[in-house]
């Protein structure tokens, strides 16, 4: 009896750590229906892909099937959830520099951009920026339409940023020794204008 009581307790603090953990935003990329013919007709079942961010610099994606689309994105949505990543945003805004990201036949370039460009990037590309909590950024997908493909190549360009800390870190120096002197880059800023 004292053990149901524990469970039950350790269930409850599960539960309530979970409320307690940041609330993620989330957004509903594509949803696909197929059909399977029987005997009797025609049975329907759905596929769903979810991106999932806190809209701080974590971001996750995940894909769900079922035969109800709620069930389908529930699925899809815990899966995003537990495959979240974390992405170091420059001002907690944009990108610390260019990438290019690579899945199968799908090939996504991504570029940082000045305050108020905003996001221009197409479809699933502009799902994962947005509920990683980016604002500026320039982004163009070539090759795979896929969404599923587009998103992973997102993902995976988005492994390949580093931020000027972390390469501090690795070589041993400070933030400052790596980072370009403001001087240094007004005067390659005049001499590529002139």
């Amino acid at each position: 009896m004292a053990e149901r009581e524990n469970r039950r307790e350790g269930g409850r603090g599960r539960r309530d750590r979970e409320d307690a953990a940041p609330e993620f935003a989330d957004r509903l990329v594509a949803i696909n229906r197929v059909s399977k013919t029987v005997k009797g007709g025609k049975r329907f079942g759905f596929a769903a892909l979810v991106v999932v961010g806190d809209q701080k610099g974590r971001v996750g994606f995940g894909k769900g099937k079922a035969k109800e689309v709620p069930e389908a994105i529930r699925k899809a949505t815990e899966q995003a959830k537990r495959k979240m990543m974390r992405v170091p945003l420059k001002e907690g805004r944009t990108l610390h520099h260019d990438m290019e990201g690579r899945h199968g036949a799908g090939r996504v370039v991504m570029r940082t951009a000045p305050q108020g460009t905003g996001i221009i990037a197409g479809g699933p590309m502009r799902a994962v920026f947005e509920m990683l909590g980016i604002q500026d950024v320039v982004a163009k997908s070539i090759g795979s339409q896929n969404p599923y493909n587009m998103i992973r190549a997102t993902l995976d360009g988005l492994t390949k940023e580093q931020s000027p800390r972390s390469v501090a870190q690795r070589r041993g120096k400070k933030v400052a020794d790596i980072l370009p002197k403001r001087e240094d880059a007004a005067a390659e800023a005049a001499t590529e204008e002139a």
